[in-house]
């Protein structure tokens, strides 16, 4: 079992755009679709082509986007 500390660097852990769309099951082009049209998760871009996610925007982005049925949906 990990300790509070431990959860949060793993939280704060910066993953590259591969990582990130394998963890949400999307492919890297919906997240680039995303950056550029908004509605997927945070990123930090910290050059022109550096790209990373940190790993608690993207499990924040799972539980903002998660229902429990249809007419919840908020598009």
């Amino acid at each position: 079992m990990q300790n509070g500390t431990t959860d949060k660097q793993d939280h704060n852990k910066l993953i590259r755009e591969p990582e990130a769309a394998e963890l949400l099951g999307f492919s890297p082009r919906t997240l680039q679709g995303w950056r550029v049209r908004g509605g997927g998760p945070r990123f930090c871009k910290s050059s022109k082509k550096a790209i990373r996610y940190r790993v608690g925007d993207l499990l924040d982005w799972i539980d903002g986007n998660t229902i429990s049925n249809t007419s919840e949906y908020q598009p």
